[in-house]
């Protein structure tokens, strides 16, 4: 028996993540820098945990602005 009561829950890469809620991966990166979708920004990669990804879209979504131009791609470096 253990007494780290809590189940390890894989991390989703983008392109992942963003399949399960059907929508573009920048769009859901877009989301996370906007705290719309929680996500775990590793160095340049986003993480998302499945359970998270109970999402309704937003009803004003965030515009987007040069800040989100200039951001780097997140997985494309994978």
């Amino acid at each position: 028996m253990s007494d780290f009561p809590h189940r390890f829950e894989p991390l989703l890469d983008s392109d992942r993540a963003a399949a399960i809620i059907q929508v573009h991966p920048k769009t859901l990166q877009r989301y996370a820098r906007h705290g719309i979708v929680p996500g775990l920004r590793l160095g340049k990669l986003w993480r998302f945990r499945a359970s998270d990804l109970v999402f309704r879209p937003p009803e004003n979504e965030p515009k987007r602005s040069d800040e989100d131009d200039k951001i780097d791609d997140g997985d494309q470096a994978e």
